[in-house]
């Protein structure tokens, strides 16, 4: 065993001990690790801790790869119960700063020569240090511009691959002993984990997202701080500082108008998603800076998510019908977007169960109505139906839910409801502009035109396979299995009750030659056909009787 072998294991030792700690006895047996019976002589935390937050304990306990998962995992309410998402939306990075000697060689990289050749100030201590980066406030040479410099933590790449390869062994480990976890699909999150890490580990990503982002500022109504290629790199990211405060830090601005910020915050979060179809992903109260004057700032562009026009039509229709109150639309759209088992549902029953949900929520004032709620309950009820929708709409439903609390934050009494509306039927409206119609028209005209030249073509690649013998026909059918094992049954059957039929008339032809040796007066063999054909006809009737296949 070598040594990267040994500190796997070490580590993975160290994750059971953390989880035997917390309580979860059970998952730190089942991963069956040497030694666990020293575990169980452990002495767990004490205190009053529900489930959800010793799974947060855990994650913070266990540092920055686990914390990201947790908070990745606080994207994904279709799979979460609503108190451990509030947990993981809450967790904290518990680390100390990385001396700035060790982190100044990256930015020296990044710049391509000595700190003081571009940086006219650059201090000893960061302005903030998360788990994956920290960022300080340095100045300029050139112009004086004041930036905010995002340097990632030495070696943390390679740490956190070695903990995102345990955090997979474990995630499929537990879907193999716990047959209840199975339907969260743990393997799968966990790549999806890995995939979200790796390209937040990736600064240029963020540099291109807010590029983007900035180019569509004067219709989100945000600012979005500039950024700066030729000073950053992968593992540096240089930008303008935004001199504000969040949205959890807003009392210290005693003359700004609450109200007007909320409703702002809240409609670039609806222009970004239904709009645009290019949106941040995770727009919390952190993310959302509000400058003195009143501007609105939105930082931390690492997740973004995106939707093609099409699933932002349909999202409409989704939005439109809640809005309204029109339990048929939003069933019909439900179903639309979902992918599962939707042959199971009975599509007027969802609808009673989605009718459900908006009465509850319309039998309070409008303005009362919380979104984000609502939407959360949708989810949940799509789970009971076995219904799943596609990540990436899950990420902005998450990102719905999450402006519209960053919004209440500062002005509870918004009325979130009315200000969705007005913004989603304007959208509605431009959907049956004669712009998007006539595009619509283009390209279905185009796909008749070139469509038909393909034809030949694939004529000729179907004619070639044909001669070679290389053509093939695949047939999926449903049920195969249950139709074999009725065909199998039926010629079981069918073949028992010939062998019957045969032994009888045998058995009746000996017995009328009258040759022994005899047995109650008749020939023997005669005899012996007529019992067996007998206990045979008697299994076949048994059969039949007990599978009420009659």
């Amino acid at each position: 065993m070598n040594l990267a072998d040994l500190k796997k294991l070490k580590r993975f030792k160290d994750i059971v001990a953390t989880l035997a700690t917390y309580g979860f006895d059970e998952v730190a047996d089942r991963l069956e690790v040497p030694g666990g019976e020293l575990l169980r002589k452990m002495s767990p935390v004490e205190g009053d801790l529900d489930i959800y937050q010793r799974i947060r304990l855990v994650l913070e306990e266990l540092g920055p790869t686990f914390v990201k998962f947790g908070q990745i995992m606080s994207l994904r309410p279709d799979l979460l119960p609503e108190p451990l998402l509030q947990e993981l939306a809450s967790l904290q990075d518990k680390v100390p700063p990385v001396p700035t000697e060790e982190v100044l060689p990256l930015v020296e990289e990044a710049i391509g020569g000595p700190i003081d050749a571009v940086f006219s100030a650059f201090p000893d201590e960061p302005l903030a240090a998360a788990s994956l980066s920290q960022v300080y406030r340095a100045q300029l040479r050139r112009g004086g511009t004041v930036v905010a410099v995002k340097v990632q933590r030495p070696n943390i790449r390679e740490n956190i691959d070695a903990d995102l390869g345990i955090l997979e062994g474990i995630c499929r480990l537990l879907d193999e002993k716990f047959t209840e976890l199975q339907p969260y699909d743990l393997p799968t999150l966990a790549k999806t984990v890995r995939r979200h890490v790796i390209k937040e580990l990736d600064f240029s990503e963020e540099l291109e997202n807010m590029t983007i982002a900035r180019a569509a500022a004067d219709q989100t109504g945000l600012l979005i701080p500039k950024s700066y290629e030729q000073y950053s790199s992968e593992r540096v990211l240089v930008m303008d500082l935004f001199e504000g405060v969040t949205f959890r830090e807003i009392d210290g601005i005693p003359d700004l108008d609450r109200k007007q910020v909320a409703r702002r915050g809240l409609r670039s979060a609806v222009v970004q998603i239904f709009d645009q179809g290019f949106f941040h992903a995770d727009p919390h109260p952190g993310n959302m800076l509000v400058g003195t004057d009143g501007t609105l700032c939105l930082i931390d562009w690492g997740m973004v998510g995106r939707l093609t026009e099409r699933d932002r039509f349909t999202l409409l229709d989704l939005l439109q019908a809640v809005v309204d109150k029109d339990s048929e639309s939003l069933a019909e759209a439900v179903l639309a977007l979902c992918h599962g088992s939707e042959e199971l549902v009975e599509p007027t029953e969802l609808e009673r169960d989605l009718l459900e949900i908006l009465d509850k929520y319309y039998a309070v004032p409008i303005k009362d109505v919380n979104l984000g709620q609502l939407l959360a309950r949708l989810l949940a009820l799509l789970r009971t139906y076995r219904l799943h929708l596609p990540n990436h709409l899950v990420i902005m439903i998450k990102a719905m839910i999450t402006a519209e609390g960053s919004a209440r934050l500062v002005y509870p009494e918004l009325d979130v409801i009315s200000e969705v509306r007005e913004r989603v039927h304007r959208m509605a409206r431009r959907r049956y502009h004669p712009k998007v119609w006539w595009r619509e028209l283009r390209s279905l005209i185009a796909s008749f035109r070139f469509g038909p030249r393909d034809i030949p073509r694939r004529l000729q690649r179907i004619i070639a396979k044909m001669e070679k013998g290389e053509l093939g026909f695949v047939f999926h059918l449903a049920k195969l299995e249950e139709l074999v094992a009725t065909l199998e049954s039926a010629s079981n059957r069918l073949t028992a009750g010939i062998v019957a039929g045969s032994i009888i008339i045998g058995s009746s032809m000996i017995i009328t030659t009258g040759i022994g040796p005899l047995l109650f007066g008749f020939p023997a063999l005669g005899v012996i056909g007529y019992l067996l054909s007998v206990v045979l006809g008697l299994y076949l009737v048994i059969t039949i009787l007990r599978t009420k296949k009659y």
